[in-house]
C-alpha cells in the first residue's frame, strides 16, 4: 500500500466502543465527581465523570445540552450509558433499608455510583472497560457482530 492510500475500515463501530473510549478520555484528561466536567477547566478536555467521559465519546466534544445533539449521537450515548448501568446493576447492585425496614432494591444511577464519596478514578475506568468487555463477549465473535 502506498503512503498516499487510505489503509481499509472493516471493523464497525459496537456499543462497547464509548465505554473503551470514556475509560481512555477519564485516564488521559482526568476524573470528576459532581457534574459531568470539572468546571473552570480546559473547555475542550475537562475532567469528566464517568457519563460525561462517554458523552464526549460518542460527540467528540463536551455536551452540556443532549437537545443539541444528533438524534444518532444522542442514541448511541444511551446505548452506551444502558450498557454501562446494566454491568452495574448485575456487579455493583445497590441495597436501601427504608425508614420502615423494609428492603429496597435499587436500579443503579451511573451518576450517584460515580458520585460515591469512595469512588475512585481507576473503580470507573475498570468498570467502564469491564461493560465494554462483556458487552462484545455477549454480542461478538471473533470480534464480528453476532
Amino acid at each position: 500500500m502506498k503512503a498516499t492510500q487510505n489503509p481499509p475500515t472493516t471493523g464497525t463501530v459496537t456499543t462497547a466502543d464509548p465505554l473503551r473510549m470514556a475509560a481512555l478520555y477519564l485516564r488521559r484528561h482526568g476524573w470528576h465527581q459532581g457534574t459531568y466536567y470539572t468546571p473552570n477547566t480546559d473547555p475542550v478536555t475537562p475532567p469528566a465523570c464517568a457519563a460525561g467521559a462517554v458523552a464526549i465519546a460518542c460527540a467528540g466534544h463536551p455536551v452540556e445540552s443532549f437537545s443539541h445533539l444528533d438524534p444518532n449521537i444522542y442514541a448511541d450515548y444511551l446505548a452506551a450509558l444502558a450498557v454501562f448501568v446494566d454491568y452495574l446493576d448485575t456487579h455493583e447492585p445497590l441495597f436501601y433499608i427504608d425508614e420502615d425496614g423494609y428492603l429496597i432494591d435499587e436500579h443503579i444511577s451511573p451518576f450517584s455510583w460515580n458520585d460515591d464519596p469512595g469512588r475512585t478514578a481507576e473503580q470507573v475506568i475498570t468498570a467502564l472497560e469491564t461493560a465494554a468487555d462483556e458487552w462484545d463477549s455477549l454480542h461478538t465473535t471473533g470480534g464480528e457482530n453476532r
